[in-house]
């Protein structure tokens, strides 16, 4: 009886070590197993990373592709015209606002002039005994600021007398004798002219030596 107990006794433990053992084995495999599908799925990911950052990339080296590279130099181009075009129209309006200004004070001086030979007919006019007094000094300074301010702005008179005619700047009016004077000299000066900014503003009416 008792070597029959322990034969079942023996017989009992061995069973378990056995399912223990197959199950350990069992477990392992599906171990294994498992990793070496992780091991198949990451190099699917892998080369399904690789495959998609190859479509991503513009080109070798980094280029960009002939058609945007074409698009971005037509662009590029555009740009450069209409900065050119815009300069060239900031040019050319201030070039007519400097013309217009310039017009409208050239025709303001010329309706000044009259008023300066006004002045200067008046200071001629006045007797030698009556030069020094308030009056004559008056009408001077006032006539000397106005030739300033005009100076200023860019008026200064043509010179005539003694001066070789120059139908540029003077007007002959009238021939004149003159023992001191060459032909073609003027002799004498009617009225004055000006120059506005080089340009002749009023030209010099005078008498030339004959």
């Amino acid at each position: 009886m008792a070597d029959e107990k322990e034969k079942l006794d023996e017989e009992l433990g061995q069973e378990p070590l056995k399912e223990d053992k197959e199950g350990a084995d069992g477990a392992q495999a599906a171990g294994d197993g498992a990793q070496a599908a992780e091991g198949q799925d990451g190099a699917g990911q892998e080369k399904d990373g690789a495959g998609a950052g190859t479509e991503d990339t513009p080109g070798a080296g980094g280029e960009l592709p002939a058609a945007v590279k074409e698009k971005i130099d037509a662009l590029e181009d555009r740009v450069r015209r209409q900065m050119a075009e815009f300069d060239n129209y900031r040019k050319r309006t201030e070039r007519e606002k400097e013309q217009r200004f310039s017009m409208g004070e050239r025709s303001v001086i010329e309706k000044i002039l009259p008023v300066v030979d006004n002045f200067e007919r008046g200071l001629q006019a006045i007797p030698e005994q009556d030069k020094g007094s308030a009056l004559a000094s008056g009408m001077e300074m006032i006539y000397k600021q106005l030739v300033k301010q005009l100076e200023d702005l860019g008026v200064k008179p043509i010179e005539a007398v003694g001066h070789e005619f120059d139908p540029n700047f003077h007007n002959a009016v009238m021939q004149v004798e003159s023992e001191d004077l060459d032909t073609g000299i003027v002799a004498q000066e009617f009225q004055k002219g000006y120059l506005y900014h080089d340009s002749v503003l009023r030209h010099s009416m005078v008498g030339v030596a004959k």
